[in-house]
């Protein structure tokens, strides 16, 4: 599986996410600044409310701008052979029933799910108990995937 190619799947759909959030924060500043919002009595808050959630949005999109410029610096260069699983790593387990499992160790945006070349990926981040367990690890190495202390994996790739 190539790194650059799924790093830029990452970045790609970090950029839609962003400029939804964009769009969604202007959306919501046009609201809170909209006369129709001016406040009617001392208990309308509509305008408020729309200013607070236009900040939360721009403030998650600024979020989501230093993830994608994390990612611009993150190396695509293989890992060499034996080299420990660290930031930027992908990994490929195989559990004790057979199933293969690809996990990319990334800076942000856990929980991103991506398909490349037929592989399912999840991206994780070395803060989770996932990203815990995978970071250090090497070939041959034996971990116990969340969900399934029944079945213990192991690392098949480090790339």
């Amino acid at each position: 599986m190539d790194k650059t190619t799924l790093i830029q799947r990452i970045v790609g759909r970090l950029r839609e996410d962003f400029d939804l959030q964009v769009r969604a924060a202007a959306l919501a500043r046009d609201e809170a600044t909209n006369e129709e919002s001016r406040a009617e009595n001392k208990y309308d808050t509509r305008g408020q409310e729309a200013a607070y959630l236009a900040e939360g949005q721009a403030r998650l999109a600024a979020e989501i701008e230093q993830s994608i410029n994390l990612y611009h610096a993150l190396p695509a260069d293989p890992f060499p052979p034996d080299a420990p699983a660290a930031l930027g790593a992908l990994i490929e387990t195989v559990s004790a029933r057979g199933v293969r499992s690809w996990f990319f160790l990334g800076p942000r945006s856990g929980g991103l799910e991506l398909e490349i070349e037929g592989q399912h990926v999840l991206v994780v981040t070395p803060a989770s108990p996932l990203g815990r367990q995978l970071l250090g690890r090497r070939v041959g190495d034996q971990l116990t995937l969340p969900g399934k202390p029944s079945a213990p994996a192991t690392v098949v790739a480090v790339q």
